[in-house]
């Protein structure tokens, strides 16, 4: 093998342990940041209803849940991309990325949630009790909206993120063929 053949090689290795590493590490964060976020969502929870005697405390809460499930929605997103830039460039002839995706496609709803959606619609229900037991119809109203809000973006994430794979399959395997043109 040619001294540019070897490195090519090398190189594509090197890229493809760095990619899993990503996938992996990206994956731990968001098991802790699942945690994370309800642990940071509760004490706010408390903390709004223990400072502000209004029922419209629960709006400072909901930010967090906002900001936790985003931040859990663009890793998962980042790494289905990144496994379907595996699939397509460093497994052309099948591998985890190829048997995982067939998986899922064969078997809808047996895998996990990467998303926690059922966590984050729970919480979301639970970060508006305190509305629904003492807030004034307005209150009540604006409040409910803006849960309504993330419930509906919650529940649409994951229909979203499939949606996604494909098509992010389907621009990588386009790429790949436009290169070899």
């Amino acid at each position: 093998m040619d001294d540019s053949r070897q490195s090519d090689t090398f190189r594509q290795q090197e890229e493809y342990a760095a990619l899993r590493a990503t996938i992996r590490e990206r994956g731990t964060v968001r098991m802790v940041l699942l945690p994370a976020t309800l642990a940071a969502w509760a004490a706010v929870a408390i903390a709004t209803t223990a400072a502000i005697a209004y029922p419209i405390a629960v709006l400072l809460p909901l930010l967090v849940l906002t900001g936790g499930f985003e931040a859990i929605y663009a890793l998962h997103v980042n790494v289905e991309r990144i496994g379907r830039y595996i699939q397509v460039f460093h497994e052309p002839t099948g591998g985890w990325e190829h048997t995982a995706m067939t998986f899922g496609q064969r078997f809808p709803g047996r895998g996990g949630d990467g998303l926690f959606s059922g966590v984050f619609l729970m919480a979301t229900a639970l970060n508006y009790l305190p509305m629904a037991l003492g807030g004034t119809t307005p209150e009540l109203v604006v409040a409910g909206l803006l849960h309504l809000l993330l419930a509906l973006h919650i529940g649409t994430a994951r229909r979203r993120a499939a949606q996604l794979r494909r098509s992010d399959l389907e621009r990588f395997e386009t790429l790949r063929d436009d290169a070899t043109i």
